[in-house]
């Protein structure tokens, strides 16, 4: 029995010790089996528990296990959450690291030789500007094209009055000034060492990859600093962080940092892929942004205390510096190049307008055939076919 005491403590309660009769009722008032309900309750909750208890040996049956009580789930059987949906708590004592991302040949405005659409007449002269770091490449790309073309000259740069023409006297304007005179139709191709930027997508602007490139840091030959840099490091010391080569493991002497010139497709790319678009340092005594885009003059004045950073073509082989290791990897070895261990690799490109000439098409699929992708390798650059 399940009522071994009356709940108001009534002695003439027919549950009263135990003792049930079906039907009886008890005579005080608050009691709940007056009126003859004295049974009910006792069935009704036995039945109710024993429903309970034996739905749930059928329910959790298969989950019994006659050693520890409860069937282990297989590992099978574990569905595991979607990373999407998972909440990392970030530590708050540790910095958080600077995603580093090489320049991928993803932009839409990337396109092969096949699109390039040239229905334009063909001109008197393929007038060409850009990059200074690609200057032997594209020199020796105009004679081969001569070979293959020679009722098109082409001319490569401006001269002192601002006209593209041939000549001692000229010299290419840099990536950035070159887009934008591609840009305002004054040249017909430019050469550019990095990727284009929104405006310039948005102008019509075209480019093809040609080749590929490595930055190269190089300091002074008689730098007392011989290790190598993070690529951390190296966005420190431009953007001013680091300052004395003594943090470094090098001599107590202030850091002279040397940018390029703004102009400079290479300044462009170094702040992007480096700097991950940190500004640079403030200009002063020790952080200096050459005027020009040139890389010999100023490997002549790094001294013992200078940094700097050009196209590896231009810094091997030079007695004057020592190129720095990157995460330990040196862009003198072309397979870090080919393979992307090194950190800082580029694509470098021929831009075009929208619409062009079969003459000015020519000259990209000449750059791209073998004979020009022999001409690549031997200016130095990795070709991309």
């Amino acid at each position: 029995m399940l009522f071994m005491k009356c709940p108001i403590g009534n002695s003439n309660c027919p549950v009263e010790g135990g003792r049930v009769t079906v039907g009886a009722s008890c005579p005080e008032v608050g009691c709940p089996y007056k009126g003859g309900n004295a049974l009910i309750p006792t069935i009704g909750t036995v039945a109710i528990c024993g429903a309970i208890a034996i739905g749930g040996y059928f329910v959790f049956k298969d989950k019994i296990d006659p050693l520890i009580g409860i069937k282990p789930t297989p590992i099978s059987t574990v569905v595991s959450t979607p990373t999407s949906m998972t909440t990392s708590i970030p530590d708050p004592t540790i910095s958080p690291t600077p995603t580093i991302t090489s320049t991928p040949i993803t932009d839409s405005n990337v396109v092969t030789i096949e699109s390039v659409d040239a229905s334009l007449p063909n001109p008197q002269v393929l007038t060409m500007d850009g990059s200074v770091t690609m200057v032997k490449m594209i020199k020796l790309l105009r004679n081969g094209y001569a070979q293959v073309n020679p009722n098109v000259p082409t001319t490569y740069g401006f001269d002192t009055s601002g006209q593209p023409k041939d000549g001692d006297d000229v010299r290419p304007t840099g990536s950035s000034s070159g887009l934008k005179n591609l840009k305002d139709q004054r040249v017909l191709m430019v050469a550019t060492s990095r990727p284009l930027k929104p405006d310039e997508a948005q102008a019509g602007i075209r480019a093809i990859p040609i080749a590929r490139d490595a930055i190269a840091v190089v300091v002074g030959i008689n730098n007392q600093f011989q290790g190598s840099l993070t690529k951390s490091q190296l966005r420190d010391i431009y953007t001013g962080r680091i300052t004395n080569w003594a943090d470094l493991g090098g001599a107590n002497l202030p850091i002279k940092v040397y940018n390029r010139s703004s102009d400079s497709g290479t300044q462009s790319f170094f702040k992007d892929d480096v700097l991950l678009d940190e500004k640079f340092a403030l200009e002063g005594s020790n952080f200096k942004t050459w005027e020009r885009d040139e890389t010999t003059a100023v490997l002549r004045v790094l001294g013992n205390d200078g940094i700097y950073y050009t196209t590896v073509s231009q810094a091997e082989r030079q007695e004057l510096v020592r190129v720095v290791p990157i995460d330990g990897i040196s862009p003198l070895n072309r397979n870090a190049i080919l393979d992307r261990t090194y950190p800082i690799v580029r694509y470098v490109y021929l831009a075009i307008p929208k619409q062009t000439s079969p003459a000015v098409k020519q000259f990209i699929e000449f750059a791209l055939s073998p004979e020009g992708q022999r001409i690549v390798d031997q200016a130095e650059f990795i070709k991309v076919k």
